[in-house]
């Protein structure tokens, strides 16, 4: 399976890190048509909530992710910077997996004047 999403985590020593990660997954049809897809194993989520940025965090403090949970950028552009400086441009299309709820944490900035609408996904304790 291509990369599905990036995973933001803390190492053992606090840092915040990029991962690119591609789930395992099992070819078979479907049912209900002739597609044929990739599945990936099923993850277990608590809720699903549409969230519309209407004022950014400070972007000069670092935070950390508040739960495991997966963003979904669903319109607008933001950065997110590691602890270590590594940065990452998400925008339309992108899913990001946040697990660093503790250690340094991460910076988000947007990008652009643009709205900024994602859809959060938390997931449980272990995926």
């Amino acid at each position: 399976m291509p990369v599905a999403y990036i995973r933001l985590y803390s190492d053992a020593e606090g840092h915040s890190r990029f991962e690119d990660v591609s789930p395992l997954g099992r070819t078979t049809g479907v049912v209900e048509s002739d597609l044929r897809a990739t599945f990936s194993e099923p993850m277990p989520a608590d809720w699903v909530v549409f969230r519309h940025v209407v004022h950014e965090a400070d972007d000069s403090r670092p935070h950390n992710a508040p739960r495991r949970q997966f963003i979904i950028m669903l319109k607008g552009e933001c950065e997110v910077e590691t602890s270590t400086g590594e940065k990452r441009r998400l925008g339309p299309g992108s899913v990001l997996l946040t697990e660093d709820t503790e250690g340094l944490g991460h910076i988000t900035r947007r990008i652009g004047e643009g709205d900024r609408l994602t859809l959060l996904i938390p997931l449980g304790p272990e995926l």
